[in-house]
This record gives structure tokens, sequence and C-alpha cells, in this order.
């Protein structure tokens, strides 16, 4: 246990395990996402990082800066996921990792899966497209290149940016971040306390000057 611990107020204490339980809990990717892997095969969750509050409050700059910090990524997910509607996100991701293939022969396939998973009319999560950008994308996939599902990439960008996204900014996933814990100690000097006490105890709580 850290040298001060046992002097913090029982709340403070309670404050930090919170975050350490929340900040863990985000960081473990949904096992939808791990069984559309590409490869077929369940990814493993990801080690502990750290996230600095500048970075936490660089995903409130734009949704690009949220859903290309890995924890930015996470917590979003896992927004998305408390309301139903993860599919948006993950069909962004299975583009990203789609746009990273490398061999011509593997292009075929994993269009197919994207296509059937998030677009086809018997799509088990299809995602919100208009009918124009639907015909394009379905004539895409016929021919696939790494490029077949930018447009219809973007029109999910764009939603999640318009809606989803503004949500999330006002959701406790978000705020329970971007506020330091500490705000329900009361002085400062619980707060400076308190950073001292969760950089022992947690490696995944962000770092307070």
């Amino acid at each position: 246990m850290c040298k001060g611990l046992a002097a913090l107020p029982a709340t403070c204490l309670k404050s930090a395990k919170d975050m350490k339980h929340r900040l863990g809990f985000l960081l473990q990717k949904p096992d939808s996402y791990a069984h559309s892997s590409s490869h077929g095969k369940k990814e493993k969750v990801a080690p502990a990082q750290r996230v600095g509050h500048e970075d936490v409050q660089q995903w409130a700059d734009c949704l690009e800066n949220l859903i290309h910090h890995n924890i930015g990524l996470a917590a979003f997910r896992a927004f998305l996921k408390s309301e139903y509607s993860e599919e948006n996100i993950e069909f962004w991701a299975s583009c990203e990792e789609y746009k990273k293939t490398k061999s011509p022969a593997e292009l075929g396939p994993r269009a197919r899966k994207i296509y059937e998973e998030f677009i086809s009319e018997q799509a088990t999560r299809e995602v919100n497209l208009d009918s124009c950008t639907r015909e394009v994308t379905s004539r895409n996939v016929l021919e696939p290149t790494l490029s077949c599902f930018d447009e219809a990439q973007r029109k999910i960008f764009i939603l999640m940016e318009k809606d989803s996204y503004r949500r999330f900014l006002k959701s406790h996933f978000y705020l329970d971040l971007v506020s330091p814990s500490a705000t329900t100690c009361g002085t400062e000097s619980h707060k400076s306390t308190m950073s001292s006490t969760l950089t022992c105890t947690s490696p995944l709580v962000p770092q307070y000057a």
C-alpha cells in the first residue's frame, strides 16, 4: 500500500478503485468484435496502458481523435454497446482492418464477410446506409479493392459524428475519465494526495498535475 494511503477518506479510496475498475473494463474489447476479426480468432485483451488527461480532453475535439486512440475507441465501444448500437463502430473498425489486407487473394473473402455482416439486407448487424451508397458498395464487393468500403465507411463516420459521438461526450463513459476522480474528496490537498495514490495503485489511471 502506498505511503499516505491510510490518511485518505473512504470516499477517495472508493473513487480510486472505481476508476481502476472502469479503465480496466474499457480496455477489454467486446466478444462480438473479437469473433468478427478477419482472421476468425478471438483477439487478446489489450495490455494495460496509460491515458493522460490531455489525451482525454483531445477526444472532445473531434471523433477522429477519439477512435484513433486505443482507450478512446474502447470507451466509445462500451458506450455504444450500452445503447445497443455498436454496429456502426464495429463496421468502421472492420473497414480499418480490411484496408490493412496485404494479400490480394484475401480481399474477396474479407470483403464478402464485411458485406454480409453489415451491409446486405440479411446482415446480422446492418448499418444505416442510404440506398445509393449501399448499391455502390454492393457493386464494389464484386471486384474488391482496398478502397471498396471507403464511401460506406465515410457515411457511417459522419453518422456517428453527428449523433452518438455527441451523446458520448455527455455520458459518464467520457465524463468519468475527463474529470479527476478526486473531486469527491473536497479539497486541493486531497487531490494532490489522490494523484500520488493512483500512481501507485494502478498504471491505467490518468495522471494529473
